[in-house]
């Protein structure tokens, strides 16, 4: 049991170095401006669905 646990703490801590590395690089990501993601926009209606964001976020956690 104690091992799983380092090991998941292990690895969340290497996410979480990696994604400080990004942000601290000021690598842009377009999540949320990718091909594939919904907009639509009126006079006075804007529907947003990031599908494309959805799935590649998916993959990733998965």
């Amino acid at each position: 049991m104690d091992k799983v646990i380092g090991k998941i703490l292990l690895t969340f801590g290497v996410l979480f170095l990696i994604a400080g590395f990004l942000l601290y690089k000021g690598i842009k990501i377009p999540f949320g401006k990718l091909p594939g993601d919904i907009v639509i926009k009126r006079e006075n209606f804007a529907f947003y669905f990031p599908l494309a964001t959805c799935i590649i976020i998916s993959l990733i956690l998965t």
